[in-house]
Formats: C-alpha cells, structure tokens, sequence
C-alpha cells in the first residue's frame, strides 16, 4: 500500500478532528446530524408522539426518540445532571424547567443558540427572557405558564382583586357552606417556592436582584407575604390540609367542591370545566392592594453539549417550536404556548377562554430568581415557608424572613 503525501495527511487529519468536535458539541456549534433522543418530562396528555410521528415521517434518517423522564421536576433535573455530569450523548434535545437555564449554561451542559433562527419577536417577551443568560439565547421557549385563581361562580358574585378581598370572601363561604376557602400549593417542594414567590411579588418584593448577584429580600415585604398564608391559616379559610397539596392535589379538591378559591397552573382548566362547567371562573391571582403577580412556569428547549448530532436537535427545535406545533401545543396538549398571537385568536379563546387572562398573567408576571444555583435557594425558601406554615400560631413571620434572607446570602455568596 502507497503512503499518502504528508500534506494530505495533515490535511485529512485536520478535517477529521473538526468533525469529531463538531458533532461531540462543546463550543464549537451546532454541527452532525443523524438520529436524536428528546429528553422531557412524561407526556401525561399522550400530545406528543403524533409531533414526534411528523418529524420523523419527514426526516427517516433523523428520526427522534421519545425520552421520558418522571413527572416531578425535581426527579427530570436530577437524570439530567447525571447524565450531563457525565458528559454522556445519550440526551440530545433537553427540556428544561424555566429556572434551570442559569444552571445549565454556567455549567456548560447546554450550548448557545443563534437568536435569528427562531422567531423570538413573536414570542411573549417574559419568556424569551426565561431562555436567556448572561445575554446569551441557551434555550428556545416551548411552552409557558402563569398562576391563575381558579374561584367558583355559583359562591363567589365578583371576583377578587386583593387579599383583603380574598379573605373577607373565604372567610364568609367558609362559615356558611362549610367549605375549605383558598389553597395552592403548600408541601414543602417547588410549588412553594411559587407560591411563596407570588405572594412576594405581589406586596411589592423579590428574593434575589435581576442578575442573580445578590438577596434582595426585604424582610418587611417578605413578612407581609407570610402573614397572608399565616392568616389563613389562623383564621381557618386556608384548610390544615392544604399543607400536604401539590398541584393535583389542590386540583382535586376544588373541582370536588372542597374548596372555594384555588391557585393553579391552566392545566387545570379543563378537568375542573368538565367537572364544574358554568361555576368555574377564572381570574388572575389577588395582591396586596390589586391584582398580583404570578410566577413564570413552563419548559424551554436546549441542546445537550454532548450530542452528536446538534444539527439534527436545532433544526428540530426549531420545528417543534413553529406556529402549527405550538397550536397543537394548546390544542391537543393543554399547554400555554409562547407566540404571542395564538393568545389573540377568536376561535382559541372560545374554545380556552382563560386565555386572555392568561396572557395578562403571564405578561405581569416574573421569573424565579436566576442563579446557577437556583435548586438551593428553592431548598431555604421551601423549607423555611414550610416550617412557618406548619406552626402558624407560635412561628414569628419576622424571624422566618430574616433567617430566610441569612440562608439566601449564604448561597449567593458561596457561588
């Protein structure tokens, strides 16, 4: 056999190992193409594979595998750290919890993404903004989410706008049909954190500064958002028992006539409409002197740093994420989505009628605290909220802010 001319082995050498770090990921873009696994949380609604069948009808040697993980947020992060940690291929396309992108990108398990390959002008502002870090595009927004208060028609003349309204309400539907008044989502997980969160948010305070670098907790506004669920609690229209309610949970008991007021996620329009039909009413949550804010949820789509083919994962972001799907996305799934004029079509709306105060919502909204970190400032807010709402008459809601806020500052600084 011949040897081949030196230049051309250089040459030949050089091109292979652009292609090897091309398609291993890392830094150097979305390069290969070829078969992809997407990652994301159980499909609960069966949405998705048609999605999935049309991409792969379309693209037989690109063809996408359905991945999922549990349905606990908590347990999808957990599978993917491990498997990014080690720095395994298996994920391709990941679909991240909003508050993960900070973590994700610092960590370099996910990389940027060109903002004019997608039609981001055309999502809602608030969660474009959920994809973005350290003013890099690390993901593109897939569905999105806000609080609403779900409220019972035939018991409630007009809806609330403050928690002074709130309470004067619950409080009277409590005593005169025996009834729980109010509840969200009170266990010591995620959802508190939310809840506490919009509570926060809605007398006027945040948890951290909008880059992440520091507490910005006002120990007054947080005792004043605690003092809302303390209250409750106290006084009886927040049921003991919400304190074990996650969001099926809280779902199940106000569509089953256990409670008056709840605040929930818009997945529970549909089951409490077929359970309720004309008393289900839906309205954005109460603040402290009007209405409040709610805390951005939903899912946005990244490509894992070790996918070989990140080609393959982009170009099917990017149709997982056009017009039609995202149609689909409300339609056939349930789901908010992210372009901003589905929330202004006719036939939407009569068939989804939440949705114009969903996207009142979701544009008044915030987002969680954006920090690498995230998962241990969730951990001090959820526990420390926990821990005030399991004793609500002996637990000072003063102390519990000001330790809240020494635990926070622990982390931030640590980071």
């Amino acid at each position: 056999m011949r040897s081949l001319p030196f230049a051309l082995v250089v040459l030949l050498t050089a091109a292979g190992c652009a292609s090897a770090s091309t398609e291993g990921g890392g830094e150097t873009g979305t390069g290969g193409t070829g078969p992809i696994t997407f990652a994301t949380g159980r499909d609960t609604t069966a949405y998705l594979q048609p999605l999935l069948d049309r991409w792969n009808q379309a693209h037989p040697a690109e063809k996408v595998t359905l991945l999922e993980l549990p349905e606990a947020s908590d347990e999808q992060r957990a599978q993917m750290v491990a498997n990014l940690q080690a720095k395994s291929a298996r994920y391709d396309v990941l679909g991240l919890d909003v508050v993960w992108t900070a973590e994700f990108a610092e960590n370099g398990w996910i990389i940027p993404l060109e903002r004019g390959l997608f039609p981001l002008d055309r999502f809602l502002p608030p969660v474009v903004e959920t994809a973005v870090y350290k003013n890099k595009l690390w993901a593109v927004p897939y569905t999105s989410n806000a609080g609403l208060l779900y409220y019972r028609t035939d018991l409630v003349k007009k809806p609330p706008r403050t928690w002074s309204e709130l309470r004067d309400q619950a409080r009277r539907i409590t005593k005169k049909h025996n009834i729980g008044g109010y509840a969200g989502q009170f266990l010591a997980y995620e959802g508190l954190t939310v809840n506490f969160s919009e509570a926060l948010q809605s007398a006027g305070g945040q948890i951290v500064s909008q880059d992440g670098t520091e507490v910005a907790l006002d120990p007054a506004k947080a005792e004043i958002a605690l003092d809302f669920l303390l209250r409750g609690l106290r006084e009886g229209w927040i049921p003991k028992e919400s304190l074990s309610y996650k969001e099926e949970e809280s779902r199940l008991a106000f569509q089953e006539g256990r409670l008056a007021f709840a605040r929930n996620w818009p997945h529970a329009y549909g089951p409490a409409k077929e359970k309720l039909g004309g008393k289900l009413g839906v309205t954005r949550l109460p603040g402290l002197d009007g209405p409040g804010s709610s805390t951005l949820g939903g899912a946005n789509l990244a490509i894992s740093a070790y996918s070989r083919h990140q080609h393959t994962a982009q170009e099917f972001i990017r149709y997982f994420t056009s017009l039609e799907n995202e149609r689909r996305v409300l339609t056939d799934g349930s789901f908010p989505p992210v372009w901003t004029e589905l929330y202004d079509d006719p036939a939407l709306i009569k068939r989804f009628p939440y949705l114009p105060v969903l996207k009142e919502s979701i544009l008044a909204a915030n987002p969680r605290p954006v920090s690498a970190n995230y998962n241990q400032l969730s951990l001090v807010i959820a526990s420390s909220v926990a821990k005030a709402l399991g004793n609500p008459s002996s637990e000072s809601a003063d102390d519990v802010a000001a330790s809240m806020k020494s635990e926070l500052e622990e982390i931030i600084r640590t980071q």
